[in-house]
């Protein structure tokens, strides 16, 4: 159809009489649109469809199911891409920000070094270090350091309280760090 020559019908009564059919492209592929992101797609591929028709080439309702059908298609490919891209980026920072290795004073984090070997797995290590602590102090680094445990939970197994398990760590650090100064 030139330019020249009028259409049929305006875009409104197109509309009018096609606008379900972008509602049933939506209910068939089954797309949640609580946005009506997919309908203003459709609606614009219905509006593309419109402006290019050309009625030698076949009847109107087919092509506009054609054209209204792949512009969904490719709106859920792009949506489905960028969510994909979205989640790499958010796993990449996850990885390289949250990897637990961070001691937290104020609103500030700072990452600890990284050790080569950890030093759970050296028995000797830890019996030298078993030798320079008390009873209580050696609790201390076997439950908090070495098994994970809250000092809450510390405390509840011991059958004492928090203050003194908190207590038997500070003595504990204090005497570690004069005995094994940082390398």
């Amino acid at each position: 159809m030139s330019k020249k020559e009028e259409k049929a019908f305006t875009f409104e009564e197109v509309y009018e009489q096609n606008k379900r059919r972008i509602y049933y492209h939506i209910h068939r592929m089954n797309i949640r649109d609580p946005h009506q992101d997919f309908f203003q797609e459709g609606l614009f591929a219905l509006w593309n469809a419109y402006e290019q028709y050309e009625s030698h080439k076949g009847p109107m309702s087919t092509y506009f199911n054609y054209i209204i059908e792949k512009r969904l298609i490719d709106k859920i490919r792009k949506d489905t891409r960028i969510m994909h891209n979205d989640q790499a980026i958010v796993a990449e920072n996850k990885m390289q920000w949250d990897t637990g290795n961070r001691v937290r004073r104020t609103d500030l984090s700072y990452p600890l070094l990284e050790r080569e070997e950890p030093a759970i797995t050296d028995v000797n290590f830890w019996k030298s270090i078993k030798d320079q602590l008390t009873d209580k102090q050696w609790k201390w680094v076997y439950y908090f350091i070495i098994l994970d445990m809250p000092v809450k939970e510390i405390a509840k197994r011991e059958n004492t309280s928090e203050e003194a398990v908190k207590s038997w760590g500070k003595q504990a650090r204090k005497k570690l760090r004069i005995q094994l100064p940082y390398k």
